[in-house]
């Protein structure tokens, strides 16, 4: 991921620097294991521990001679080991995938780290909003028309638990990728002791595959990274109703705008909803790593390297993004300015066809049928919007053609808006209990 996109703490994960890190930990922990084996010198282990992480610059000097990454990480590491004999141990009975994936199994869980505590965060956010919103009348739309009667904190509450239930999936997800595996090269153990594995993946904090062949099955990864894809479309989904609401014609919602920002280079009218167009922007790229990586399940016999290249790529960019993503969409929430005043004027806009449900209703209880009480409320509905004469007016034209007496009290009841959202209590009781 480019670096506008890519905040500090996420970056540093996916840094060179940091996997050669996290390379020479997984190393000296076979090492000092393999020593209390008696597999290998234990004089071996101080120099090794001591030697400092090689350089990112030192490791692609090495590479571009001998065009494997892991052999050079490995002779550049050498050379910062004093004496050098004593890296002649190290990556003892190891095969290249052994280190390659249990190290990015450690960078998948330090990511994810980062990402639930930022989920969790975003839940925090939406949950307040909703709750500060559980009396803001809005009209509720549907296909983009007006339906009836609703809660701004509803919606909010919708996006809140959503929200909630990624931030589960994502503990799952790093349960799926928190797996190493030293077992070889095909797999079968065949120059290193399984025990070895254990002792060093207990250390780790992983677990070991229970089986593998020269590489781990990626089919947890595919699932981390398919929860990424959902993270970022319930992002996305939020963005996409506060771009929605910002609209001139709507003016419901409004991204905060700072002083001094600029919205148009040629339009100084303009407050245009930025952040949000870029949390779209940005889900994109995180659904479409889905499947690149899903395709590194399909390999060749006990392994090749088509997956590499595509999760050098998928995985840190996902990854980047997701993190990016759920920052500023908390960012989105937490400044979001919301126009009551306007919402109410928008519930008023149709002269009360909002109300055409409830209407319906209303007379097939006064002994309609259910077909006959449709056509006379479609029929005063078209006429005010044709005529733009206020729905209720429309309503009494065509009942009284129709010979179909009005309860002016119960229509009382039918146009009081309130009256569609005062169920919403437990929601708004589930949503004061959401973690």
């Amino acid at each position: 991921m480019i670096e506008r996109y890519t905040l500090p703490e996420m970056g540093r994960v996916w840094s060179e620097a940091h996997k050669y890190e996290l390379w020479c930990k997984i190393e000296t922990l076979v090492l000092e294991a393999h020593a209390r084996a008696g597999t290998v010198p234990a004089d071996s282990v101080l120099p090794v521990r001591a030697a400092a992480p090689p350089t990112p610059e030192a490791v692609a000097a090495i590479e571009a001679v001998t065009g494997h990454d892991v052999i050079a990480f490995l002779s550049a590491w050498a050379d910062n080991t004093v004496p050098r004999e004593a890296a002649a141990y190290v990556h003892f009975g190891m095969t290249s995938s052994d280190l390659l994936d249990t190290g990015l199994a450690l960078q998948l869980t330090e990511a994810t780290d980062l990402l639930l505590a930022k989920a969790t965060s975003l839940t925090a956010a939406l949950r307040d909003h909703a709750l500060a919103h559980r009396a803001t009348l809005r009209v509720g739309r549907t296909h983009g028309i007006h339906a009836e009667p609703d809660l701004w904190g509803h919606r909010v509450a919708d996006f809140a638990f959503a929200m909630a239930r990624c931030r589960d999936r994502l503990l799952h997800a790093r349960e799926a990728v928190a797996v190493g595996k030293l077992s070889g090269p095909v797999g079968s153990y065949s120059n290193i002791d399984p025990a070895i594995e254990s002792q060093v993946m207990a250390e780790l904090g992983l677990r070991p595959a229970p089986v593998a062949t020269q590489v781990v099955f990626r089919d947890g990864i595919s699932e981390w990274a398919s929860v990424l894809a959902l993270v970022a479309s319930v992002c996305e989904a939020v963005a996409i109703e506060i771009r929605l609401g910002q609209q001139t014609e709507i003016s419901e919602l409004a991204e905060s705008f700072g002083q001094g920002q600029k919205g148009s280079s040629s339009m100084p009218h303009k407050k245009n909803p930025v952040r949000s167009e870029r949390i779209s922007g940005l889900a994109r790229i995180v659904r479409a790593q889905v499947v690149p990586v899903m395709e590194g399940i399909p390999l060749w016999h006990e392994r090749d390297i088509s997956h590499s290249s595509t999760e050098r790529v998928a995985l840190p960019d996902s990854a980047a993004a997701t993190d990016y993503l759920l920052e500023e969409t908390t960012r989105l929430i937490r400044g979001l300015v919301v126009d009551k005043t306007r919402m109410l004027e928008n519930l008023n806009m149709t002269r009360g066809l909002i109300y055409t449900s409830a209407v319906l209703l209303e007379l097939v209880a006064a002994g309609m049928s259910r077909e006959d009480a449709y056509t006379l409320v479609q029929a005063a509905a078209m006429d005010t919007y044709q005529t733009g004469t206020p729905f209720r007016e429309t309503l009494r034209k065509h009942a009284a053609t129709a010979g179909q007496p009005l309860d002016e009290a119960r229509l009382d009841e039918a146009f009081r808006p309130e009256r569609y959202v005062e169920r919403l209590g437990a929601v708004f009781e589930r949503v004061e209990s959401l973690a």
